[in-house]
């Protein structure tokens, strides 16, 4: 998607997206697209991630698609429930960490909980793995439900990050296609 008036908002979650995670391919190929930038990628803190957000969704005063990645997609639902920004068109939620668990997130993350499981305002879609060591499959396709996004399970992938070797994850670019068909422009 190269429509140089809608930006494509690319945020990491835990840890930032490294130089082989498929966020940092996207930021080189969309030319369109954006990061946020958080203080500290390795101590999150909810109240500091949602300003940054907002900051940044405010900035680009323009139709964003938001990308969000594990930790990130909790941060994107917290600030859908706080703000009410039309500049949002819609969200493609990957591997979201189920930070309501400790069985399977880090105690860092726990000022991200409860996951909120409200409906999003926007087309969506929830893209999991069979084996993502952070949320199970089930688990995930509740979130979706209840969010009323689109749901995607890509197989055995890992937790879709650098581990999971995708590089630019041309599946992942196909998603985004189908999200962007969903929109009303």
């Amino acid at each position: 998607m190269e429509d140089k008036k809608t930006k494509i908002l690319i945020i990491p979650g835990l840890g930032g997206s490294g130089e082989k995670h498929w966020q940092s391919f996207w930021l080189l190929n969309y030319s369109n697209s954006v990061k946020v930038i958080q203080e500290n990628w390795d101590a999150p803190k909810l109240n500091i991630w949602l300003k940054k957000l907002n900051e940044e969704i405010l900035r680009l005063d323009c139709p964003i698609i938001i990308v969000a990645h594990s930790l990130s997609v909790s941060l994107v639902l917290h600030w859908t429930n706080l703000h009410n920004n039309s500049n949002v068109i819609g969200a493609l939620l990957v591997a979201p960490a189920d930070v309501d668990s400790p069985d399977h997130t880090p105690d860092v993350v726990r000022s991200f909980a409860p996951m909120p499981t409200t409906e999003l305002p926007f087309p969506s879609i929830v893209v999991t793995s069979n084996n993502d060591p952070y949320i199970n499959i089930n688990r995930a396709k509740y979130f979706a439900e209840n969010w009323k996004s689109d749901f995607i399970n890509i197989g055995s992938k890992g937790h879709i990050n650098s581990e999971s070797n995708l590089e630019n994850w041309t599946e992942g670019q196909l998603i985004l296609e189908q999200l962007i068909k969903k929109i009303n422009f």
